[in-house]
């Protein structure tokens, strides 16, 4: 991150982090929190580093906090929803995935934003990730851009909701 900090900067590039950055040793964790600090007030893209991140980790984290919020008395168990179980992720604030690309041929999510990518929609390559190049990248956004995003729902529902 060290390296690349200041091209992130100048192209305006958010970096966020999401897992337990605890778990880092030595310089990383400081570099690593003086690039989120650097580029804090950027309005570009934003890049998140999934670092020592595990999905069910971060679920149950979230579970934690929203019990630590309802025994402290400012959250009543009538009033956790998603949008709760949202806002206390390490993901808070950021927009579910609408694609996720899984490269190296492995068919599967791999503990990986569980709660996150409910609607995704997922693409799987067997081209390892440093052999994944920019024609790849645009032959995943084809692919997404012809399907029928439903969100849980059939055809059929999306269409009878279209002519209302």
């Amino acid at each position: 991150i060290t390296k690349e900090i200041e091209s992130l900067h100048e192209n305006n590039v958010v970096v966020k982090t999401i897992g337990d950055l605890d778990g880092l040793t030595g310089t990383c964790g400081a570099e690593l929190k003086k690039a989120t600090q650097q580029t804090i007030n950027n309005t570009g893209t934003t890049l998140i580093l999934a670092l020592n991140y595990s999905a069910k980790t971060e679920i149950i984290s979230a579970v934690k906090s929203i019990a630590e919020q309802h025994k402290k008395g400012t959250l009543e168990l009538d009033d956790i929803s998603e949008a709760t179980i949202d806002s206390n992720l390490y993901t808070d604030g950021t927009p579910d995935p609408e694609l996720l690309i899984r490269t190296s041929g492995e068919i599967r999510i791999s503990n990986f934003l569980l709660w996150q990518i409910a609607y995704s929609e997922l693409y799987f390559t067997e081209k390892l990730w440093p052999d994944f190049k920019q024609e790849d990248f645009y032959q995943a956004i084809f692919d997404y851009q012809n399907r029928e995003r439903r969100f849980g729902l059939v055809s059929e529902q999306i269409n009878t909701n279209d002519e209302h």
